[in-house]
C-alpha cells in the first residue's frame, strides 16, 4: 500500500514523497493498526502491517505488477484531475486503487478472484454511487477464449459493443480491447486500441461512449463446421449437446442443417449470461444482430458492425 497516517493523523502518500523523519510511526488509513515502511530493489517503497492479522480493507499481498500499475495510473491521472491513491471509502467497505474526481474508481486487477466477490465489490461501489471501472493484469488478459471470470469483467456499450479494459507493466499502457464477438467455435474476435500512460487515459476512458466514425471488421466463415459439430456432438461437448436437444424440442437435428443454417458464425454473447459490470439488457441488440444477417443472407465473409449500427438498421427496416 501507497498511503498511511503519520503520528499526527495526516495522509502520508509515497507516491508524492517520502517520509524525512527517522522513526516516525505509520498507521493504516482503514484500521488504524501499525504499518512499517519497506523498499528493496524491485519494488518501489511501500507500506505493510506489522502485524499478522490481516487487514480487512488492505491487501498485503500485492504483486509488483500491481503496485507499479497503481503507480503509473496515479502519476498520469493526477497531472489533469483530482487523483488520489487507495482511498478508503468507509459507506461501502472498499478502497479504490485510484478515485478520480471522487466519482471513478479504477480497479487494477493482476490476479483470478471469485465471481461472487467481484461481484460484491461492483454492487458496493455502485449501491454507494461510484461507477467503477476493472482494468485487468497480465494474467486476466483476453486471449484466443474468455473465461466465465473475463466475462464478468466485459462492459457494454452502444458505440464498442462488448469491451474490456486491459494494463501492460512494460509498455505502460493502457489497452481497450472492443467489438468482442464469440465464434462457434468459441474463439474471440475484436479490435484494439491503446493509450500510453504518458497521454490523457482520462480521455481514452471515455472512448466507448463518445461518438466517433463507423468501425467494423470481417471475420473468415469456417467452411469446415459441420464437420466440427459432429465431432462435438460425438464427444459430447456440454454447449453443443445442450444445442441439440433444444433442436430435439423443436423437430429438428443439428446434423441435418446446412453449412449456411449457422450464419452467422459469429456472434454475441448470450443475453441470458448474467454480466457482472453490464446492468442494461441486451435483447434487443440480439434480436437487431440476428435479423440484420438473416435479411442479408449468409457469405463466405461476415463484416461485424457496433451494436449501434446494428438496431439503426432494424428501425429503418
Amino acid at each position: 500500500m501507497f498511503v498511511a497516517l503519520d503520528d499526527e493523523g495526516k495522509l502520508i502518500n509515497l507516491l508524492t514523497s517520502l517520509p524525512k523523519k527517522e522513526g516516525q510511526k505509520f498507521f493504516c488509513p482503514a484500521c488504524k493498526s501499525a504499518l512499517c515502511l519497506r523498499s528493496g530493489r524491485i519494488v518501489r517503497p511501500y507500506f505493510a502491517h506489522i502485524s499478522r492479522k490481516a487487514c480487512h480493507f488492505y491487501n498485503e499481498n500485492e504483486s509488483a505488477e500491481h503496485l507499479r500499475l497503481k503507480a503509473g495510473l496515479y502519476q498520469s491521472l493526477s497531472r489533469t484531475d483530482k487523483v488520489t491513491v487507495e482511498q478508503f471509502l468507509p459507506e461501502c467497505g472498499q478502497i479504490a486503487d485510484i478515485m478520480i474526481n471522487n466519482r471513478l474508481a479504477l480497479e487494477v486487477q493482476c490476479s483470478p478472484l471469485p465471481s461472487k466477490r467481484l461481484n460484491r465489490r461492483t454492487q458496493a461501489y455502485s449501491d454507494a454511487g461510484y461507477k467503477v471501472l476493472w482494468l485487468l493484469g497480465r494474467r486476466l488478459w483476453l486471449k484466443q477464449s474468455i473465461t466465465g471470470l473475463q466475462k464478468h469483467f466485459l462492459y457494454f456499450s452502444q458505440n464498442m459493443g462488448f469491451h474490456c479494459w486491459e494494463l501492460n507493466q512494460e509498455k505502460q499502457e493502457l489497452r481497450l480491447k472492443y467489438l468482442i464477438y464469440e465464434d462457434l467455435h468459441g474463439k474471440l474476435h475484436y479490435l484494439t486500441k491503446t493509450c500510453a500512460f504518458t497521454d490523457d487515459l482520462l480521455e481514452f476512458l471515455r472512448l466507448p461512449f463518445k461518438a466517433q466514425p463507423l468501425i467494423s471488421y470481417k471475420v473468415k466463415m469456417d467452411s469446415r463446421l459441420l464437420l466440427y459439430i459432429q465431432k462435438q456432438l460425438y464427444y459430447g461437448h456440454p454447449k453443443w449437446r445442450k444445442w441439440q436437444e433444444k433442436e430435439y424440442k423443436q423437430g429438428s437435428n443439428l446434423l441435418t442443417k446446412k453449412l449456411d443454417d449457422f450464419y452467422p458464425q459469429v456472434r454475441p454473447f448470450a443475453d441470458s449470461q448474467n454480466f457482472c459490470q453490464i446492468q442494461q439488457a441486451l435483447s434487443d441488440f440480439q434480436q437487431a444482430f440476428f435479423a440484420y444477417y438473416r435479411r442479408r443472407g449468409a457469405d463466405r465473409e461476415q463484416r461485424l458492425f457496433p451494436p449501434v449500427y446494428y438496431q439503426k438498421f432494424s428501425e429503418y427496416e
